[in-house]
């Protein structure tokens, strides 16, 4: 169904988190335009003119690689099937009308990084979250939590019926909030990535400052300056030179004989660069990545454990909010959850590729089908490639075997001799 006529279904008497829908048309649309897209996450100034940006959204793109999902599971809590909800239809197919799936989950983690804490908001409703547990959901939005309360908190959020920003209150039990599982190490204030960035800000300004045109020379007269006389003529006299040097084509001035000039704008040294390596090779290992990572050149191993030690705890922070917002207490005792997925096959070399998937059908663990459809191809019509069989063992069928020959017994009773 199309994000607009799901909401056409469910929104006829439902609820919005800006605004009660009851008497406005929700599809109402606004005259107000943008050059930009206004929904887009910005990351704060200090983030956005160093390397951190860079770090936010390699791992943010790895975080999306993970598929979120409403499923149902077993009595011994295990997957069995997905539900088709309304909610996994919003994290499954389009969460709001700005964004895909993939988008979503990249916005929920690039804003976790920038604020720590984020509120993932249920906006559009088929019921009042305050007055009732039992409603579906439509869309979801990501927001940055500006206040906190006792029992709700106040979200800056996109409005998409006025494009803009607004401030809402909800109710906590019915938000997934979720803080960061690497809160300590970059956001912290006196953490390894925020000290990264003011150091990094401070080499800007290091920068800026010796490229920003100036001479820095020193200009000694022939005469001893201590008068105001005296220093009234020296400050002619520097006059002159900056006069002869803006003006001059080339830059070229000229000074009396006896006058000497210093040149000061050299680099200056200091261990800035050697700070900055330092902290950016230190934060790589406290988040659990590397250069490597970074440039698209890590093994299998090295990906795999990246994926345990950063990508795991993340998606898995969100997953554990979500649960708690979005699904009640009456939902998860019908075995209801909300579990994320990651494709298995994503990091491994094509050589070793057939030999893992002949290990998993020959020890029944995958179909043939499951097989190709992790790497990409069309499940296969015939009824074997659905079943967990061992291809290489003969098949085994009862009814068309040949049935066993009866010999009679040769013995001979020792009664039957004597007698």
């Amino acid at each position: 169904m199309a994000f607009k006529d799901r909401l056409i279904s469910g929104l006829k008497h439902g609820w919005n988190a800006f605004v009660n829908l009851d008497n406005r048309d929700p599809f109402q649309m606004s005259e107000i335009s943008y050059g930009t897209r206004p929904d887009r996450t910005r990351l704060r100034v200090a983030n956005e003119r160093s390397i951190i940006a860079a770090i936010y959204n390699r791992i943010a793109v790895d975080v999306a690689e993970l598929q979120i999902m409403h499923v149902r599971l077993d009595e011994k809590d295990r997957f069995m099937e997905m539900i088709r909800s309304s909610l996994n239809d919003c994290l499954m197919t389009q969460p709001n009308l700005d964004q895909g799936p993939r988008h979503f989950r990249q916005d929920m983690a690039l804003t976790m990084f920038d604020e720590g804490t984020i509120a993932i908001v249920a906006v559009d409703t088929s019921a009042n979250p305050n007055e009732t547990g039992n409603f579906d959901i439509f869309s979801l939005r990501v927001g940055r939590i500006v206040k906190w309360n006792t029992d709700t908190v106040k979200v800056s959020l996109y409005n998409e019926q006025t494009g803009k920003r607004e401030e809402v209150t909800v109710l906590k039990r019915n938000t997934a909030i979720v803080e960061n599982p690497l809160y300590t190490v970059m956001n912290e204030r006196n953490s390894t990535l925020q000290r990264l960035i003011r150091k990094l800000n401070l080499l800007d300004a290091v920068d800026e400052q010796s490229s920003s045109g100036k001479l820095d020379m020193i200009i000694q007269l022939p005469y001893v300056i201590k008068s105001d006389a005296k220093r009234q003529q020296a400050d002619q006299r520097r006059k002159d030179i900056e006069f002869q040097l803006k003006g001059s084509q080339y830059g070229i001035a000229y000074v009396d004989g006896t006058e000497k000039i210093t040149q000061l704008n050299r680099p200056s040294e200091n261990n800035l660069l050697k700070q900055v390596e330092y902290l950016t090779d230190l934060l790589y290992s406290q988040l659990g990545i590397t250069k490597e990572i970074m440039d698209g050149t890590a093994d299998s191993k090295v990906m795999q454990n990246y994926h345990n030690r950063t990508i795991k705890p993340i998606v898995q922070a969100i997953v554990e909010a979500m649960r708690v917002g979005f699904l009640t207490k009456t939902a998860r005792s019908q075995k209801q959850s909300i579990l994320f997925f990651r494709d298995p096959f994503a990091n491994i070399p094509v050589d070793q590729l057939a030999e893992i998937a002949d290990k998993f059908t020959r020890n029944e663990i995958l179909t043939s089908n499951e097989i190709r459809q992790g790497i990409g191809y069309a499940p296969s019509q015939q009824a074997k490639a659905d079943q967990l069989r061992n291809s290489n063992m003969p098949e085994k069928d009862l009814g068309n075997q040949p049935q066993p020959i009866k010999v009679p017994s040769t013995r001979v009773d020792p009664a039957q001799i004597e007698s």
